[in-house]
């Protein structure tokens, strides 16, 4: 992978709503925890300009981060973050400790390329719908993937991509697909365009009329 994040930590043992909301005030450090392993789940505080910028980058999200936790490190995932709804501040952050031997379950990006050039929206004209931007995954820590790409240069006006149609890095799995077929859900398409769906309403619509009337002499 092209990044490393390595961000440092405090145990904390002032628990409670009100030792959360003075911490982030008073220290401008952000509560957090860390649980998964084989270990007790453990409460931290990180400083809070540190997390946001962190936070800034896409690969964050999906990347192994080395927590030094009072000068002992461990690696984890980000598993949740809890932001205020009107204020630039970040709440609560949730960090899942990972082994190198254990498959984890996580959410990476996808990132569909040459969309500019897709011969269904270039040249057929139609729109372009993303169904999913992120994909459940199961893998080794060594073999998790920062996003995943989907070429979408060759699909044409009316096609579905799904799952499955994803070429998956060596040693990811879907996590969807593990659970079958009926899991193989749409990712992205390129619809028609409006005025061809028009035209196609409109022609379809006096074959319909004329149905009726023949029923209705028929009927007489």
């Amino acid at each position: 992978m092209s990044n490393d994040f390595q961000l440092n930590a405090k145990a904390r043992n002032d628990m409670g709503k009100g030792a959360s909301r003075r911490l982030r005030r008073l220290a401008n450090e952000v509560p957090a925890i860390i649980y998964g392993g084989k270990k007790d789940p453990q409460n931290i505080s990180l400083a809070h300009n540190t997390l946001e910028h962190a936070l800034d980058n896409e690969a964050f999200y999906s990347h192994i981060i080395t927590l030094d936790v009072d000068g002992k490190t461990q690696d984890v995932i980000l598993k949740d973050v809890q932001r205020h709804p009107a204020k630039p501040i970040i709440l609560h952050v949730d960090f899942l400790r990972v082994s190198k031997t254990q498959k984890l379950h996580t959410k990476v990006p996808l990132h569909f390329i040459n969309e500019d050039t897709c011969v269904g929206a270039k040249l057929g004209g139609g729109n372009i719908s993303r169904s999913m931007t992120e994909l459940d995954i199961s893998c080794l820590p060594a073999d998790l993937p920062e996003y995943i790409e989907v070429d979408v240069a060759e699909v044409e006006v009316g096609q579905i991509l799904h799952i499955s149609d994803i070429t998956l890095p060596k040693g990811v799995e879907s996590v969807g697909l593990s659970h079958g077929e009926e899991h193989d859900l749409p990712i992205f398409t390129v619809n028609k365009p409006k005025a061809a769906v028009e035209e196609t309403d409109e022609a379809e619509a006096p074959e319909a009329e004329g149905e009726s009337e023949g029923e209705e002499e028929g009927n007489e």
